[in-house]
């Protein structure tokens, strides 16, 4: 029987352009001599799972997306769209692929929103079992049009990083993610957590950036991230990742205490 609980199944074209950006550049999906990726949990529509392997198959014409899904009519339903590349099958965690091959990396986002955060370890196991050796869970959520969004890459390791990913035109503070952080943080934004001082910082250095709004959002950002590592946060990647809006720092940065 699969494993896990139905979802709402809110989807939407576009949703995932931010994560699906962030899988594209991963090297294991590079390296891999089998570039299986599992969409798990992909919703009432198969819309998202199919940019998916659109995205992708622009850095690796040979990728394989398989949509997963927990709810029967949505399985049947999208495998009306089924093409090459895409197939769909029904599964939960256990993240059930074709002839049991082992993805290079494992894409859930909004899923985990609905369960306890003490599930999310267990979760976390069954879906990272499944990698390839060098695989990578991308877990996460976003909001609804996919202009606000976080996740953590999970390997069979545990947790590595966490990402936050938000639309830069408009944004007021870069903590409006945290309506918007995976389980494994979201009840976590609490004086005493450090996820909390890393969002309290994240606001500061993007309000004390506020004079290079004039030369635009992306400037301001990269300014804000910039002193984000200026002033000890061990702030991941460079330029060419924050300029897309994008700041990553390791999980021991941001982890529960």
């Amino acid at each position: 029987m699969p494993i896990g609980n139905v979802t709402r199944g809110t989807t939407g074209t576009n949703r995932l352009r931010r994560v699906d950006r962030w899988i594209a550049a991963l090297p294991v999906l590079r390296r891999t001599d089998d570039p299986l990726v599992a969409d798990l949990g992909y919703g009432a529509s198969p819309t998202t799972t199919l940019e998916l392997r659109d995205r992708l198959a622009r850095v690796r014409p040979d990728v394989e997306v398989t949509g997963i899904e927990i709810e029967p009519e949505r399985v049947r339903v999208a495998r009306l769209a089924e093409r090459d590349g895409v197939t769909f099958r029904l599964g939960g965690f256990e993240t059930p692929t074709p002839r049991g091959r082992r993805p290079a990396v494992i894409r859930a986002f909004n899923v985990l929103r609905q369960y306890a955060e003490d599930e999310v370890p267990a979760a976390w196991a069954l879906m990272t079992d499944r990698l390839q050796p060098d695989g990578v869970l991308v877990e996460g959520t976003c909001n609804e049009v996919g202009r606000v969004a976080s996740w953590i890459d999970v390997t069979r390791g545990g947790p590595q990083t966490l990402t936050v990913s938000l639309r830069l035109a408009g944004l007021e503070a870069p903590s409006i993610v945290a309506e918007r952080l995976p389980k494994a943080l979201i009840h976590r934004n609490v004086p005493g957590e450090r996820v909390h001082d890393y969002l309290r910082a994240l606001d500061h250095a993007w309000a004390v950036a506020a004079p290079l709004g004039t030369y635009g959002p992306r400037q301001r950002w990269i300014a804000t991230v910039r002193a984000m590592r200026d002033r000890g946060w061990p702030v991941l990647h460079g330029v060419t990742r924050w300029r897309l809006g994008e700041v990553t720092v390791p999980w021991s940065a941001v982890a529960p205490v």
